[in-house]
């Protein structure tokens, strides 16, 4: 039996729905409704993270297998845990929802784990809850196992994340409709087990400030700054609230920085969906920039108006942030300090950017950088070439050997998804190429030391989604063995080796329009 220290500060500091029962309802002047998971048939462990678990001091050496499944899908709960289910609202495609909260996810509880710090142990996929809306609670196994998958791998490419401690089966079947188009299926069910210090979200806020309660607004506010930002110790409390604020714009700051670094789209930035700790929430339908495109987004929900498309996802950023200033705005009595944290959200990432951009390509950075920059990325997009393979090219790039020569080289050919627009953005691509080794010869930078600058910026593999969706179908046929090769490959992510070459190859042709492998839904 797993022997954790329990230590669940948000239900016992914060007020919660006085009301017991699944029923959907709206609840007022609380932050969470207890609620216990709803047992599952036959849970079956099908991934775990051992990495997750030594965060949280978990040793399942000897553990029973069944017992240890049970856990991990609700059936059974440990001593120490009060599960509950938070209450939020949040905007909606730019449009303000209302109430929404976790209508299948259950807090289990806060583990101090073995390090001393916090996690919140959370079910998505355990049933229903007060904020379902009618729906079921239940998660199916296409969906838990990409979220199982690339919060994980975020981990391990530096991007600031939720973690996944478990994959589990639930022996059930679950009805979706996945494009929503009148052709529902029966898919087997699953439930993630996923980690974070807090599933605070800035929707949490937006609730209480909606319905003009300033007292629980506030009550929420104190205790967030109190158990998740230690270090902001002010005894005044509006010097905490535009500090806290500030430090939450620069989180966000550099998570957006980082989904641009590398190729990562959310797909659904609603602000229920954005982490106060600035980490990656949420992992519905995200995906992976192939070849690149500013415009893409593997939402089909949003594939008119394109508001989470991959370029846009910095806008986003300040536009959530806006409404986070809104919402603890009744609490500020100088807004100006609300304003210098947009502020702040903006220089901070102009200038994360300005350095991915310049270690990406393994140039010092240089103000003057701009065009050279913008230039290599318009011929990314025209020549439909293969943004993560593109980048990792250019490390084998020699200034002394003649562009045409590059050019018709297997790693830069292998980055190309189309010969023709290729064809057609020759000339372009070699007067690049010139003067970006003109511009690498006038850096102090070894070609040793610009490779390393390159490698630690240019994962050489991510999660694709042609490759979360091979290894979904496997594993729906009973073989989860593609999902343990493709979670040991993307634990070391800007590595070529045997474990990662398997997965580094560009989008193959029949994954462009394929469903789970381009478009995606929330269905789940």
């Amino acid at each position: 039996m797993f022997d954790l220290r329990f230590d669940n500060a948000y239900v016992r500091e914060l007020p919660g729905d006085p009301l017991q029962g699944r029923n959907p309802r709206q609840v007022e002047s609380a932050l969470y409704s207890r609620i216990v998971p709803e047992p599952v048939l036959k849970p079956q462990l099908l991934a775990w993270s051992e990495d997750a678990a030594q965060r949280l001091g978990i040793d399942r050496t000897g553990t029973d297998p069944a017992l240890l499944a049970d856990l991990l899908a609700g059936n059974r709960l440990l001593s120490g845990m009060e599960p509950f289910a938070s209450n939020y609202g949040g905007h909606q495609f730019g449009h303000w929802a209302g109430q929404l909260g976790d209508g299948r996810a259950i807090s289990l509880g806060e583990v101090i784990g073995a390090d001393g710090a916090r996690w919140e142990l959370q079910l998505k996929g355990a049933g229903r809850t007060p904020y379902s809306r009618g729906a079921d609670g239940r998660a199916v196994l296409r969906s838990s196992l990409r979220e199982f998958l690339c919060s994980e791998a975020m981990h391990h490419l530096g991007v600031p994340t939720t973690r996944a401690l478990s994959l589990v089966l639930t022996g059930e079947r679950v009805e979706r409709d996945l494009f929503y188009d009148g052709n529902p299926a029966m898919e087997p069910g699953a439930i993630v087990c996923r980690l974070a210090p807090s599933f605070i979200r800035f929707g949490h806020f937006e609730l209480p400030a909606s319905r003009a309660d300033l007292a629980l607004l506030r009550q929420l506010l104190d205790f967030v700054i109190r158990r998740d930002f230690p270090a902001i110790d002010a005894n005044d409390p509006q010097v905490r609230y535009a500090r806290w604020f500030q430090d939450v714009a620069a989180r966000t700051a550099v998570l957006m920085a980082e989904w641009m670094r590398v190729g990562f789209v959310h797909g659904v930035m609603n602000t229920d969906n954005l982490s106060v700790l600035g980490l990656t929430i949420d992992y519905g339908p995200y995906g992976w920039i192939d070849d690149f495109d500013p415009d893409w987004t593997p939402n089909i929900t949003d594939r008119h108006g394109r508001r989470y498309r991959f370029g846009q996802q910095p806008q986003i950023g300040f536009w959530n942030l806006q409404r986070l200033a809104l919402a603890v705005a009744p609490l500020c009595d100088d807004h100006n300090a609300l304003n210098d944290g947009l502020q702040l959200y903006a220089d901070r990432f102009e200038a994360m950017d300005r350095q991915h951009a310049a270690d990406k390509l393994g140039m010092a950075q240089r103000p003057d950088d701009g065009e050279l920059q913008a230039d290599w990325l318009t011929l990314l997009r025209d020549a439909e070439l293969d943004m993560t393979l593109a980048y990792r090219a250019l490390m084998s790039f020699d200034v002394r050997t003649p562009v045409e020569a590059f050019l018709a080289s297997p790693r830069w050919r292998d980055a190309c998804y189309d010969e023709a627009r290729m064809a057609s953005q020759r000339s372009k691509a070699a007067d690049w190429f010139m003067r970006y080794a003109k511009r690498l010869g006038e850096d102090r930078l070894s070609t040793e030391s610009r490779q390393q600058r390159m490698q630690s910026a240019n994962p050489y593999i991510v999660p694709r989604n042609y490759l979360a969706q091979q290894a979904i179908a496997a594993a729906e046929s009973g073989d989860p063995g593609l999902l343990h090769d493709l979670m040991r490959a993307l634990q070391t992510p800007y590595e070529e080796n045997d474990l990662t070459r398997r997965f580094a190859g560009r989008r193959p042709d029949w994954a462009r329009h394929r469903p789970g492998c381009s478009m995606l839904s929330c269905s789940s």
